[in-house]
């Protein structure tokens, strides 16, 4: 076995037994019929549940309505649990979701996608220990079954899914480590990413966090052969952001070309903490730091990020 791969099996449960003395966020208040608060960002901020225009909130709530009577319908249907989870959780609902999904993880043991989602929204609300025991003992019950597409709860441009279930335990379990700095752990997760990367956004996706933790190892030559896909310039559907900024690494484009406003939108944040690394990675702490901490104030702190920002000012890099 793969010593990397060995590394991870073995430190998931370890893992498990820690999860729970996560200490990276301030606990929650009791919930309550009119809380909107979702979770504490890892500086301490209080993070509310975002606010939608009229047309979203309709469309997103019809949306949890559907789910809702779908499980009615099929109360035994793990899909239509699923589904719940996902539907509260595009509404920021992120609590909710997670006990959703919990209640999967009971009743379905076997079915790691109760823990692949549950993690995603652990770390979504900066639970970064249980998130990397979710996705950790999910990557266990996966490894050597075959990979199966993800539907997509918002359909892309094209309509046409890309993200796999092993894509997805890996991404974010990489992410979980990435945040807290722990170079090691997010390579060896983005090393497992890699290998179910089976379209060009996967790859560009992997790509580019396979990049940024190279970069922070010092193997700058293992980072520059990782840059080749930005020559090869692929068409992808969903991370043209994490392409952009794969060619400005490259220098195939100035940084001059990227936009971004305040961090709001999620390309925007995606784009802006790209940013932020190409002016650390060439030496100008100042200007990443300032990039960080307007990150740090932004309304759409679900955003990867809005996440990763709070983990560099939060764990003094």
């Amino acid at each position: 076995m793969h010593a990397a791969s060995y590394r991870l099996l073995r430190s998931a449960v370890v893992v498990l037994t820690l999860a729970t003395a996560c200490i990276h966020v301030r606990p929650l208040p009791a919930a309550g019929p009119d809380l909107t608060t979702e979770a504490g960002s890892l500086l301490g901020r209080t993070l509310e549940r975002p606010r939608f225009d009229d047309t979203t909130d309709v469309r997103l709530r019809r949306d949890l309505s559907r789910a809702t009577d779908s499980l009615r319908m099929h109360p035994a249907s793990a899909d239509a649990l699923i589904w719940v989870g996902r539907r509260l959780a595009y509404l920021g609902k992120y609590r909710e979701a997670i006990d959703t999904f919990s209640a999967g993880v009971t009743r379905y043991p076997q079915d790691a996608r109760f823990l692949r989602h549950r993690g995603h929204r652990y770390l979504t609300i900066r639970r970064l220990g249980l998130a990397i025991a979710d996705l950790s003992r999910a990557g266990v019950m996966l490894r050597g079954h075959t990979d199966v597409m993800e539907p997509d709860g918002v359909a892309n441009a094209d309509g046409t899914p890309v993200s796999t279930l092993q894509f997805n335990v890996w991404y974010h379990l990489g992410l979980a480590h990435y945040v807290q700095g722990e170079w090691k752990d997010a390579l060896a997760a983005y090393d497992e990413c890699a290998k179910v990367s089976i379209n060009p956004d996967l790859n560009v996706a992997t790509a580019y966090w396979r990049y940024l933790t190279l970069r922070r190892m010092g193997r700058e030559a293992e980072a520059e052969v990782v840059l080749q896909i930005a020559t090869d310039n692929p068409i992808v559907i969903e991370n043209g952001a994490y392409l952009r900024l794969l060619r400005l690494f490259a220098a195939l484009a100035p940084v001059t070309g990227l936009r971004y406003a305040n961090g709001n939108r999620v390309a925007d944040a995606t784009t802006a903490y790209g940013v932020s690394m190409w002016h650390l990675l060439n030496g100008r702490h100042g200007e990443a730091a300032a990039i960080w901490r307007t990150l740090n104030e932004s309304v759409g702190w679900s955003a990867f990020g809005v996440l990763a920002s709070e983990g560099e000012l939060a764990f003094g890099r």
